[in-house]
């Protein structure tokens, strides 16, 4: 590389880190505070959980969120605690609602927030599989209901 190569390299760098150093969003390049997040970016903060063998969605739920499916191979309990490690992976702060399971049997809820945006996670099942919805919107919407019966 030449000298000219290097220099502008290195300016690229120190305005890169004086983006992100300004910016109070853990993930700033997917999310702009002056306008609600698309689909497209909503759906790029949910990590697939590991082992995922179905994938539903995404499907638009009310107040502009979406809601996506992972049929999980896995003892429920282990893909859910996983699952909340790639949530925080992803720079949510999550909050437990509730959780529990027996011989690997069970669920979990969690709510998590990213800047403005904000998710609610789901999940339970067998000792060898786990369902997981994942919903998340632009804002906290007034009826943030992820999971079973009619979220539309």
């Amino acid at each position: 590389m030449n000298r000219n190569a290097y220099a502008l390299a290195a300016a690229a760098m120190a305005v890169g880190l004086v983006g992100s150093a300004c910016s109070n969003a853990p993930n700033s390049a997917t999310k702009t505070s002056s306008a609600p997040a698309t689909a497209a970016q909503l759906q790029s903060l949910i990590p697939t959980p590991a082992g995922t063998q179905r994938t539903d969605g995404p499907d638009s739920i009310p107040d502009n969120g979406i809601h996506l499916h992972f049929l999980v191979n896995g003892s429920s309990t282990d893909v859910l605690d996983a699952y909340k490690t790639a949530l925080e992976g992803k720079g949510w702060v999550v909050t437990v609602v509730s959780s529990g399971g027996w011989v690997g049997a069970g669920g979990a809820t969690y709510t998590a927030t990213q800047g403005d945006t904000y998710g609610v996670f789901t999940g339970g099942g067998s000792a060898s599989s786990a369902d997981v919805s994942a919903c998340a919107w632009p804002s906290k919407p007034s009826n943030p209901n992820c999971g079973g019966g009619n979220r539309r």
